[in-house]
Protein backbone atom coordinates (compact mmCIF):
# COMPACT_ATOMS: atom_id res chain seq x y z
CA UNK A 1 0.00 0.00 0.00
CA UNK A 2 1.05 3.53 -0.47
CA UNK A 3 1.54 5.94 2.55
CA UNK A 4 -1.66 7.29 1.85
CA UNK A 5 -4.32 4.93 3.20
CA UNK A 6 -3.09 1.93 5.64
CA UNK A 7 -3.71 -1.78 4.91
CA UNK A 8 -6.45 -1.79 7.41
CA UNK A 9 -8.07 1.09 6.17
CA UNK A 10 -8.15 -0.63 2.75
CA UNK A 11 -9.62 -3.75 3.87
CA UNK A 12 -12.38 -1.76 6.28
CA UNK A 13 -13.35 0.45 3.57
CA UNK A 14 -14.12 -2.28 0.99
CA UNK A 15 -15.74 -4.20 3.28
CA UNK A 16 -18.43 -1.74 4.83
CA UNK A 17 -19.45 -0.92 1.63
CA UNK A 18 -22.39 -2.68 1.29
CA UNK A 19 -21.70 -3.65 -2.19
CA UNK A 20 -18.48 -4.65 -1.50
CA UNK A 21 -16.03 -4.72 -4.67
CA UNK A 22 -15.76 -8.30 -4.59
CA UNK A 23 -19.42 -8.44 -5.44
CA UNK A 24 -18.72 -6.57 -8.33
CA UNK A 25 -21.89 -4.38 -8.34
CA UNK A 26 -20.01 -2.36 -10.75
CA UNK A 27 -18.19 1.00 -11.31
CA UNK A 28 -18.27 4.58 -11.39
CA UNK A 29 -18.21 6.04 -15.00
CA UNK A 30 -14.75 7.91 -14.49
CA UNK A 31 -13.61 4.14 -15.09
CA UNK A 32 -14.62 4.41 -18.37
CA UNK A 33 -11.93 6.81 -19.51
CA UNK A 34 -9.28 5.36 -17.34
CA UNK A 35 -5.97 3.07 -18.57
CA UNK A 36 -8.24 -0.14 -17.73
CA UNK A 37 -9.97 -0.12 -20.61
CA UNK A 38 -8.81 -2.96 -23.00
CA UNK A 39 -8.54 -3.02 -26.75
CA UNK A 40 -10.63 -4.66 -28.62
CA UNK A 41 -10.38 -8.34 -28.83
CA UNK A 42 -11.00 -8.63 -32.79
CA UNK A 43 -10.01 -12.26 -33.72
CA UNK A 44 -10.46 -14.33 -29.94
CA UNK A 45 -12.30 -17.49 -29.52
CA UNK A 46 -15.44 -17.08 -27.42
CA UNK A 47 -17.13 -19.99 -25.43
CA UNK A 48 -20.46 -19.49 -24.01
CA UNK A 49 -21.80 -21.71 -21.54
CA UNK A 50 -25.04 -22.74 -20.48
CA UNK A 51 -25.43 -24.90 -16.90
CA UNK A 52 -28.69 -26.60 -17.41
CA UNK A 53 -28.83 -27.15 -13.21
CA UNK A 54 -30.86 -30.17 -12.15
CA UNK A 55 -30.37 -33.29 -14.20
CA UNK A 56 -31.66 -32.85 -17.66
CA UNK A 57 -34.04 -35.72 -19.43
CA UNK A 58 -31.66 -36.11 -22.09
CA UNK A 59 -34.05 -38.72 -23.05
CA UNK A 60 -37.01 -36.40 -23.23
CA UNK A 61 -34.60 -33.68 -25.05
CA UNK A 62 -33.24 -35.68 -27.87
CA UNK A 63 -36.16 -38.66 -28.29
CA UNK A 64 -35.91 -42.00 -29.66
CA UNK A 65 -38.87 -42.48 -31.38
CA UNK A 66 -38.38 -45.17 -33.49
CA UNK A 67 -37.46 -47.45 -30.63
CA UNK A 68 -40.32 -48.95 -29.06
CA UNK A 69 -38.36 -49.52 -25.95
CA UNK A 70 -38.64 -45.80 -24.81
CA UNK A 71 -42.52 -45.95 -25.42
CA UNK A 72 -43.04 -49.00 -23.34
CA UNK A 73 -40.83 -47.00 -20.29
CA UNK A 74 -42.34 -43.62 -21.04
CA UNK A 75 -45.59 -44.77 -20.96
CA UNK A 76 -47.26 -41.18 -20.40
CA UNK A 77 -44.09 -38.85 -20.86
CA UNK A 78 -42.95 -40.18 -24.04
CA UNK A 79 -43.24 -37.89 -26.76
CA UNK A 80 -45.23 -38.81 -30.12
CA UNK A 81 -43.09 -39.76 -33.18
CA UNK A 82 -45.61 -37.08 -35.10
CA UNK A 83 -44.52 -34.25 -32.37
CA UNK A 84 -40.96 -34.53 -32.58
CA UNK A 85 -38.62 -32.16 -34.70
CA UNK A 86 -36.87 -35.17 -36.78
CA UNK A 87 -33.58 -35.29 -36.46
CA UNK A 88 -32.57 -38.23 -38.70
CA UNK A 89 -34.99 -41.73 -38.92
CA UNK A 90 -33.97 -42.18 -35.26
CA UNK A 91 -34.26 -39.40 -33.03
CA UNK A 92 -35.83 -36.07 -32.92
CA UNK A 93 -35.90 -33.09 -30.80
CA UNK A 94 -38.51 -32.62 -27.89
CA UNK A 95 -41.58 -30.30 -29.80
CA UNK A 96 -40.53 -27.16 -27.61
CA UNK A 97 -37.29 -27.21 -29.00
CA UNK A 98 -38.01 -25.65 -32.49
CA UNK A 99 -35.10 -23.16 -31.87
CA UNK A 100 -32.50 -26.45 -31.79
CA UNK A 101 -34.35 -27.95 -35.03
CA UNK A 102 -34.04 -24.14 -36.92
CA UNK A 103 -29.92 -24.13 -35.81
CA UNK A 104 -29.65 -27.84 -36.78
CA UNK A 105 -31.02 -27.39 -40.01
CA UNK A 106 -28.62 -23.88 -41.07
CA UNK A 107 -25.97 -26.25 -39.86
CA UNK A 108 -25.32 -24.12 -36.71
CA UNK A 109 -25.67 -27.13 -33.98
CA UNK A 110 -23.76 -30.23 -32.71
CA UNK A 111 -25.39 -32.89 -30.75
CA UNK A 112 -23.32 -34.88 -28.49
CA UNK A 113 -25.20 -37.89 -27.75
CA UNK A 114 -24.61 -40.47 -24.92
CA UNK A 115 -22.03 -38.48 -22.74
CA UNK A 116 -20.89 -39.41 -19.11
CA UNK A 117 -18.61 -40.85 -17.23
CA UNK A 118 -17.67 -44.62 -15.54
CA UNK A 119 -19.11 -45.19 -11.88
CA UNK A 120 -21.68 -42.27 -12.35
CA UNK A 121 -22.91 -40.09 -9.11
CA UNK A 122 -26.59 -39.59 -8.83
CA UNK A 123 -26.00 -36.88 -6.62
CA UNK A 124 -26.87 -33.08 -7.73
CA UNK A 125 -23.58 -31.33 -5.72
CA UNK A 126 -21.01 -34.00 -6.59
CA UNK A 127 -21.65 -34.64 -9.95
CA UNK A 128 -21.68 -31.00 -10.85
CA UNK A 129 -18.32 -30.97 -9.32
CA UNK A 130 -17.03 -33.57 -11.53
CA UNK A 131 -18.21 -31.53 -14.25
CA UNK A 132 -16.61 -28.65 -13.11
CA UNK A 133 -13.48 -29.60 -12.23
CA UNK A 134 -13.17 -32.18 -14.74
CA UNK A 135 -11.22 -34.16 -11.90
CA UNK A 136 -12.28 -37.07 -9.75
CA UNK A 137 -11.40 -36.98 -5.64
CA UNK A 138 -12.35 -38.02 -2.25
CA UNK A 139 -11.34 -34.28 -1.39
CA UNK A 140 -13.04 -30.99 -3.18
CA UNK A 141 -11.16 -29.68 -5.78
CA UNK A 142 -10.18 -26.25 -5.63
CA UNK A 143 -9.90 -25.13 -8.79
CA UNK A 144 -12.30 -25.50 -11.82
CA UNK A 145 -11.51 -26.74 -15.10
CA UNK A 146 -11.75 -23.32 -16.72
CA UNK A 147 -10.35 -21.67 -14.05
CA UNK A 148 -7.01 -23.42 -14.73
CA UNK A 149 -7.41 -22.68 -18.14
CA UNK A 150 -8.40 -18.95 -17.37
CA UNK A 151 -5.60 -18.46 -14.74
CA UNK A 152 -2.97 -19.85 -16.59
CA UNK A 153 -1.08 -18.49 -19.50
CA UNK A 154 -3.70 -17.99 -21.64
CA UNK A 155 -5.85 -16.04 -19.49
CA UNK A 156 -3.01 -13.48 -19.18
CA UNK A 157 -3.74 -12.68 -22.53
CA UNK A 158 -6.95 -10.85 -21.57
CA UNK A 159 -7.98 -8.01 -19.26
CA UNK A 160 -10.85 -10.17 -18.57
CA UNK A 161 -10.75 -13.58 -19.05
CA UNK A 162 -14.50 -15.03 -17.79
CA UNK A 163 -17.56 -13.32 -16.68
CA UNK A 164 -20.25 -15.09 -14.98
CA UNK A 165 -23.98 -13.57 -15.53
CA UNK A 166 -26.47 -14.63 -12.83
CA UNK A 167 -27.62 -14.02 -9.25
CA UNK A 168 -26.12 -17.90 -8.40
CA UNK A 169 -23.07 -18.04 -6.88
CA UNK A 170 -20.23 -18.41 -9.02
CA UNK A 171 -19.69 -21.75 -10.74
CA UNK A 172 -16.92 -23.71 -9.52
CA UNK A 173 -16.21 -24.30 -13.38
CA UNK A 174 -14.13 -20.70 -12.87
CA UNK A 175 -12.84 -21.52 -9.39
CA UNK A 176 -8.69 -20.40 -10.07
CA UNK A 177 -6.20 -20.20 -7.58
CA UNK A 178 -4.46 -17.05 -9.29
CA UNK A 179 -7.33 -15.52 -10.63
CA UNK A 180 -10.67 -13.87 -9.64
CA UNK A 181 -13.49 -13.32 -12.27
CA UNK A 182 -16.63 -10.91 -12.06
CA UNK A 183 -20.32 -11.60 -11.29
CA UNK A 184 -22.61 -9.57 -12.72
CA UNK A 185 -26.42 -9.60 -12.36
CA UNK A 186 -27.32 -7.16 -15.21
CA UNK A 187 -25.18 -4.60 -16.85
CA UNK A 188 -27.60 -1.50 -15.20
CA UNK A 189 -26.56 -2.98 -11.73
CA UNK A 190 -23.16 -3.45 -12.49
CA UNK A 191 -22.22 -0.35 -10.33
CA UNK A 192 -20.20 0.35 -7.11
CA UNK A 193 -22.39 1.70 -4.26
CA UNK A 194 -19.76 3.79 -2.07
CA UNK A 195 -22.23 5.49 -0.60
CA UNK A 196 -20.52 8.44 -0.58
CA UNK A 197 -17.39 8.11 0.62
CA UNK A 198 -15.33 9.39 -0.91
CA UNK A 199 -12.32 7.52 0.47
CA UNK A 200 -13.10 4.24 -0.98
CA UNK A 201 -13.66 5.97 -4.53
CA UNK A 202 -10.17 7.59 -3.85
CA UNK A 203 -8.59 4.58 -2.90
CA UNK A 204 -10.21 2.58 -5.91
CA UNK A 205 -9.03 5.04 -8.47
CA UNK A 206 -5.63 5.18 -6.96
CA UNK A 207 -4.91 1.78 -6.16
CA UNK A 208 -6.67 -1.43 -7.21
CA UNK A 209 -5.08 -0.97 -10.81
CA UNK A 210 -1.20 -1.25 -9.20
CA UNK A 211 -0.23 -4.78 -8.99
CA UNK A 212 1.65 -5.20 -5.66
CA UNK A 213 3.29 -8.99 -4.20
CA UNK A 214 1.73 -9.44 -1.07
CA UNK A 215 1.57 -12.29 1.56
CA UNK A 216 -1.46 -11.44 2.46
CA UNK A 217 -3.92 -13.37 1.00
CA UNK A 218 -6.97 -11.31 1.54
CA UNK A 219 -5.37 -7.83 0.66
CA UNK A 220 -4.17 -10.04 -2.95
CA UNK A 221 -7.68 -11.36 -3.17
CA UNK A 222 -8.90 -8.06 -2.63
CA UNK A 223 -6.66 -5.78 -4.90
CA UNK A 224 -7.37 -9.02 -7.57
CA UNK A 225 -11.03 -8.99 -7.31
CA UNK A 226 -10.95 -5.12 -7.28
CA UNK A 227 -8.76 -4.81 -10.92
CA UNK A 228 -11.10 -7.35 -12.22
CA UNK A 229 -14.71 -5.63 -11.33
CA UNK A 230 -13.08 -2.31 -12.39
CA UNK A 231 -11.72 -3.85 -15.91
CA UNK A 232 -14.93 -4.89 -16.75
CA UNK A 233 -17.11 -1.92 -15.42
CA UNK A 234 -15.28 0.23 -17.82
CA UNK A 235 -15.76 -1.68 -20.68
CA UNK A 236 -19.58 -2.17 -19.68
CA UNK A 237 -20.23 2.08 -19.29
CA UNK A 238 -20.26 1.58 -23.06
CA UNK A 239 -21.88 -1.21 -24.04
CA UNK A 240 -25.15 -0.17 -21.58
CA UNK A 241 -24.86 2.89 -24.23
CA UNK A 242 -24.93 1.24 -27.17
CA UNK A 243 -27.26 0.75 -29.87
CA UNK A 244 -29.39 -2.15 -29.35
CA UNK A 245 -29.86 -4.99 -31.53
CA UNK A 246 -32.55 -5.48 -34.09
CA UNK A 247 -32.93 -9.50 -32.77
CA UNK A 248 -35.40 -9.90 -30.71
CA UNK A 249 -34.48 -11.76 -27.52
CA UNK A 250 -37.34 -13.77 -25.59
CA UNK A 251 -38.21 -12.47 -22.37
CA UNK A 252 -37.05 -15.67 -20.32
CA UNK A 253 -34.10 -15.36 -17.86
CA UNK A 254 -31.94 -17.27 -20.06
CA UNK A 255 -33.24 -15.39 -23.04
CA UNK A 256 -32.23 -11.76 -21.13
CA UNK A 257 -28.56 -13.16 -20.00
CA UNK A 258 -27.81 -14.30 -23.74
CA UNK A 259 -28.97 -10.85 -25.12
CA UNK A 260 -26.52 -9.54 -22.49
CA UNK A 261 -23.72 -11.94 -23.52
CA UNK A 262 -24.30 -10.60 -27.19
CA UNK A 263 -24.13 -7.17 -26.32
CA UNK A 264 -20.13 -7.60 -24.64
CA UNK A 265 -19.58 -10.14 -27.59
CA UNK A 266 -20.63 -7.26 -29.79
CA UNK A 267 -18.36 -4.60 -28.36
CA UNK A 268 -15.53 -6.89 -28.26
CA UNK A 269 -15.53 -7.60 -24.65
CA UNK A 270 -11.77 -8.72 -24.01
CA UNK A 271 -13.24 -12.27 -22.62
CA UNK A 272 -12.73 -15.32 -23.63
CA UNK A 273 -15.80 -17.36 -21.19
CA UNK A 274 -19.08 -16.15 -20.27
CA UNK A 275 -20.90 -18.47 -18.52
CA UNK A 276 -24.78 -18.94 -17.24
CA UNK A 277 -27.57 -21.08 -15.94
CA UNK A 278 -30.59 -22.04 -16.27
CA UNK A 279 -32.09 -24.07 -13.30
CA UNK A 280 -35.07 -26.19 -12.69
CA UNK A 281 -34.41 -29.74 -14.14
CA UNK A 282 -34.92 -31.79 -11.30
CA UNK A 283 -38.17 -33.49 -12.38
CA UNK A 284 -39.07 -35.84 -10.18
CA UNK A 285 -42.90 -34.93 -10.70
CA UNK A 286 -45.05 -33.78 -13.23
CA UNK A 287 -42.66 -33.40 -15.61
CA UNK A 288 -44.11 -33.04 -18.80
CA UNK A 289 -45.19 -28.97 -18.80
CA UNK A 290 -42.14 -27.75 -16.57
CA UNK A 291 -39.62 -29.64 -18.55
CA UNK A 292 -41.65 -28.01 -21.94
CA UNK A 293 -40.98 -24.95 -20.69
CA UNK A 294 -37.59 -25.38 -19.65
CA UNK A 295 -36.60 -26.39 -23.03
CA UNK A 296 -38.76 -23.90 -24.84
CA UNK A 297 -36.20 -21.61 -23.17
CA UNK A 298 -33.45 -23.05 -24.33
CA UNK A 299 -33.70 -23.26 -27.41
CA UNK A 300 -35.56 -19.71 -28.27
CA UNK A 301 -32.51 -18.53 -26.70
CA UNK A 302 -29.51 -19.93 -27.99
CA UNK A 303 -31.76 -19.71 -31.50
CA UNK A 304 -32.15 -16.26 -30.56
CA UNK A 305 -28.07 -15.32 -29.63
CA UNK A 306 -26.98 -17.53 -32.89
CA UNK A 307 -29.36 -14.66 -35.10
CA UNK A 308 -27.44 -12.26 -33.59
CA UNK A 309 -23.92 -13.24 -33.81
CA UNK A 310 -24.44 -14.26 -37.31
CA UNK A 311 -25.70 -11.14 -37.90
CA UNK A 312 -22.74 -9.36 -35.52
CA UNK A 313 -20.20 -11.69 -38.17
CA UNK A 314 -19.53 -13.37 -35.31
CA UNK A 315 -20.93 -16.53 -35.43
CA UNK A 316 -17.63 -18.36 -36.66
CA UNK A 317 -15.61 -17.17 -33.26
CA UNK A 318 -18.52 -17.86 -31.00
CA UNK A 319 -19.09 -21.66 -29.53
CA UNK A 320 -21.85 -22.36 -27.22
CA UNK A 321 -21.68 -25.37 -25.21
CA UNK A 322 -24.91 -26.65 -23.08
CA UNK A 323 -24.32 -29.67 -20.42
CA UNK A 324 -26.43 -30.60 -17.28
CA UNK A 325 -24.89 -32.91 -14.46
CA UNK A 326 -26.76 -36.32 -15.37
CA UNK A 327 -29.56 -37.34 -17.51
CA UNK A 328 -32.81 -39.10 -15.95
CA UNK A 329 -33.40 -42.97 -15.50
CA UNK A 330 -35.13 -44.53 -18.64
CA UNK A 331 -38.01 -45.77 -16.41
CA UNK A 332 -40.17 -43.38 -15.43
CA UNK A 333 -41.91 -42.74 -12.08
CA UNK A 334 -45.24 -43.50 -10.19
CA UNK A 335 -44.95 -39.31 -9.92
CA UNK A 336 -45.12 -38.54 -13.70
CA UNK A 337 -41.55 -37.35 -13.23
CA UNK A 338 -38.33 -39.37 -13.71
CA UNK A 339 -35.68 -39.68 -10.92
CA UNK A 340 -31.61 -39.09 -11.39
CA UNK A 341 -29.82 -40.98 -14.32
CA UNK A 342 -26.52 -41.21 -15.56
CA UNK A 343 -25.63 -40.50 -19.76
CA UNK A 344 -27.39 -37.81 -21.81
CA UNK A 345 -26.92 -35.43 -24.17
CA UNK A 346 -24.72 -32.13 -24.68
CA UNK A 347 -25.15 -29.32 -27.26
CA UNK A 348 -22.86 -27.05 -28.95
CA UNK A 349 -23.99 -24.16 -31.37
CA UNK A 350 -21.64 -21.78 -33.30
CA UNK A 351 -21.26 -21.34 -37.16
CA UNK A 352 -17.56 -23.20 -37.03
CA UNK A 353 -18.72 -26.74 -36.31
CA UNK A 354 -19.36 -30.02 -37.47
CA UNK A 355 -23.19 -29.66 -37.38
CA UNK A 356 -25.30 -33.16 -36.41
CA UNK A 357 -25.58 -35.77 -34.32
CA UNK A 358 -22.35 -37.13 -32.99
CA UNK A 359 -22.30 -40.43 -31.99
CA UNK A 360 -24.81 -43.26 -31.24
CA UNK A 361 -27.88 -42.94 -29.04
CA UNK A 362 -27.48 -45.15 -26.00
CA UNK A 363 -29.19 -48.22 -26.52
CA UNK A 364 -32.28 -49.04 -24.53
CA UNK A 365 -32.11 -52.52 -24.38
CA UNK A 366 -28.71 -52.43 -22.52
CA UNK A 367 -28.98 -50.62 -19.51
CA UNK A 368 -26.58 -50.24 -17.02
CA UNK A 369 -29.03 -50.61 -13.29
CA UNK A 370 -31.77 -48.88 -15.09
CA UNK A 371 -29.45 -46.56 -16.57
CA UNK A 372 -28.13 -45.16 -20.05
CA UNK A 373 -24.33 -46.63 -20.90
CA UNK A 374 -22.23 -44.21 -21.50
CA UNK A 375 -20.22 -43.90 -24.69
CA UNK A 376 -18.23 -40.46 -24.68
CA UNK A 377 -16.30 -39.05 -21.36
CA UNK A 378 -17.83 -35.60 -20.83
CA UNK A 379 -13.52 -34.82 -20.62
CA UNK A 380 -13.74 -35.90 -24.25
CA UNK A 381 -16.24 -32.78 -25.28
CA UNK A 382 -13.79 -30.70 -22.73
CA UNK A 383 -10.24 -31.64 -24.32
CA UNK A 384 -12.03 -30.91 -27.88
CA UNK A 385 -12.94 -27.42 -26.86
CA UNK A 386 -9.35 -26.65 -24.95
CA UNK A 387 -7.81 -28.12 -28.07
CA UNK A 388 -9.49 -27.22 -31.10
CA UNK A 389 -11.26 -24.08 -30.29
CA UNK A 390 -8.82 -22.33 -27.60
CA UNK A 391 -5.30 -24.07 -28.91
CA UNK A 392 -4.39 -24.86 -25.74
CA UNK A 393 -2.98 -28.24 -24.43
CA UNK A 394 -5.94 -29.99 -22.44
CA UNK A 395 -4.24 -32.87 -20.45
CA UNK A 396 -2.11 -30.17 -18.17
CA UNK A 397 -5.55 -28.80 -17.22
CA UNK A 398 -7.52 -31.84 -17.39
CA UNK A 399 -5.21 -34.24 -15.86
CA UNK A 400 -4.87 -36.91 -18.36
CA UNK A 401 -5.30 -37.39 -21.77
CA UNK A 402 -8.95 -37.29 -23.70
CA UNK A 403 -9.21 -38.03 -27.41
CA UNK A 404 -10.90 -35.19 -28.84
CA UNK A 405 -14.33 -35.58 -30.72
CA UNK A 406 -15.14 -34.49 -33.81
CA UNK A 407 -17.61 -31.96 -33.70
CA UNK A 408 -14.40 -29.06 -34.58
CA UNK A 409 -12.55 -29.18 -37.51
Amino acid sequence: MNSKISRRQFVNLTAGSAAGIGFFQGVPNVFAKTSWLAPPRNDGKVLVVIQLSGGNDGLNTVVPYADQEYYKNRFSLAIGQSAVHKINDQVGFHPALSGFSSLLDSNQLAVIQGVGYDNPNRSHFESMDLWHTAHRSKGRIPEGWMGRLLGGEFGKKLDIPAIHLGEEKQPLALAAQDAAFPSIQSLERFRLNTFGNQKLKRLVEEEAAVFRSSDDGLLQFIQTTADSAFKAGARIEEIVKAKASSVEYPGSQLGQKLQTVSKMIAAEMPTAVYYVTLDGFDTHANQADAHAGLLTQLGDAVAALMKDLTAQGNDKRVLVFSFSEFGRRVRQNASQGTDHGTAGPVFLAGGALQAGVHGDHPALDSLVDGDLRFHTDYRQVYATILEKWFNVASDSILGASFAPLKFLG
